[in-house]
């Protein structure tokens, strides 16, 4: 016997209930974007591999699905939007009206280890603000991720968002004697001062001239630590927004492009996990495209939220509920008379035009057998079409209520 196929390691299938799952995300994110005034693009899932080192430098090859086409060309499947976004928006910047505030949901790959939350492809959602450089638009993004978890179902007591400015961490690296070519070493230690050991991180730091005791006290301070930070939670306290962030100044990012406030989106109670994060990057456009402009952007991965929500007893409610709702069909027209089944078929298009979802026994069953097909697709109400055609009957299948109507005064008793 012949073995079968298997998925890669790290991509998936996406069954009925699965794609459903997904497709919830997707309609959550839209919606809120759509609800900020943000308005939906997309870029090519095949890029020049130049363009990812460009951004992040020659190591980026090794997490990349790259290779060389037909033409010649070294290309990759895209590990990430930001560089597209920066490569599009300088190209056309002078055909749109500033702040560009653009949202993405698609497709993105890595060759990575895989784990809990993290595959080879994945989807994401990104959501952007260029050509302004105000702290309102950081305070704009954060507000757009307070509610978005707020509309999977999250309150303040199942997430924070865990705020902070590299801006801050240059100005005491300064103020400490930290030399300018180890300042991005410097930022390396203090993204894992929470995943690595106090001694190894101290070790880390001595060359450099900075105790652990110094970068302690710095982060406990972190609320008067920058005015952008004192703006942007200002700005959020206004919208009523306040108790969900927490300044946490050992959140700085591991990536090499943010220039400013950084934040993520953590869980609380569920293992700590980031669920989203973002920042500013006023100095990528330029890199990629010779275009000064400011930018600020935040991304979400469905795996992670996707995990989160089916922990969590609400969020999974609404899901659940979702899934069903989106694998329910409204009608099931019954066919009832084997000679009438042309005119039945005519019954399921007009429903069907009209906006019903609806379906039918594409071949002859029992009566009882039909009602049962009904049933198990959710069906709300089911159409009789027989013998007294064009007479037919309109019964609720949760009530058992029913009543016959003409054809022609179908539409209206729906």
């Amino acid at each position: 016997m012949a073995k079968g196929f298997q998925t890669l390691p790290g991509f998936r299938d996406f069954y009925p209930d699965d794609c459903a799952a997904r497709n919830y995300v997707f309609e959550k994110w839209r919606a809120v974007a759509q609800r900020y005034g943000f308005v939906e693009y997309e870029a090519p899932v095949l890029e020049p591999t130049d363009l990812y080192k460009r951004k992040s430098g020659d190591e980026i090859v090794h997490q990349l699905f790259c290779f060389t086409d037909k033409g010649k060309r070294d290309v990759s499947m895209r590990p990430e939007l930001t560089p597209s976004l920066a490569r599009m928006a300088a190209a056309r910047q002078r055909d749109f009206k500033k702040p560009l505030k653009w949202f993405s949901i698609g497709q993105f790959f890595r060759y990575e280890k895989q784990q809990k939350g993290r595959g080879r492809e994945f989807y994401q959602f990104n959501c952007d603000i260029l050509g302004e450089s105000s702290p309102a638009v950081d305070a704009e993004l954060i507000a757009l991720s307070i509610d978005l978890m707020r509309d999977f179902g999250f309150t303040a007591d199942d997430f924070k968002i865990r705020l902070s400015d590299r801006n801050a961490w240059t100005d005491f690296a300064t103020r400490s004697g930290v030399p300018d070519d180890q300042l991005t070493a410097f930022l390396q230690v203090i993204d894992k001062l929470e995943r690595e050991a106090p001694e190894k991180t101290a070790a880390k730091l001595e060359p450099l001239g900075v105790s652990l005791e110094a970068i302690r006290e710095f982060i406990a301070n972190g609320d008067t630590a920058s005015e952008v930070i004192t703006q942007i939670r200002q700005d959020l306290a206004a919208r009523g927004m306040g108790d969900f962030v927490e300044v946490d100044l050992s959140i700085v990012r591991g990536l090499a492009y943010y220039t400013g406030a950084v934040f993520e989106v953590f869980d609380i109670g569920k293992g700590m996990r980031a669920v989203a994060g973002g920042g500013r990057y006023d100095s990528l456009v330029n890199l990629i495209g010779g275009v000064d402009m400011p930018a600020a952007g935040f991304a979400m991965g469905d795996m992670v939220i996707t995990d989160l929500i089916r922990e969590s007893e609400t969020p999974n409610e609404r899901l659940a509920n979702s899934i069903v709702g989106s694998q329910s069909i409204d009608i099931f027209v019954i066919v009832a008379d084997a000679e009438k089944r042309a005119e039945s078929l005519q019954v399921v298009q007009d429903l069907r035009t009209a906006g019903y979802r609806t379906s039918y026994a594409y071949t002859d069953a029992k009566v009882g057998k039909q009602f049962q097909s009904a049933e198990q697709l959710g069906a709300k109400i089911a159409i009789v079409v027989g013998t007294e055609f064009p007479t037919v009957t309109i019964k609720q299948l949760d009530s058992r209520e029913e009543k016959t109507c003409a054809i022609s005064e179908l539409m209206e008793e729906l």
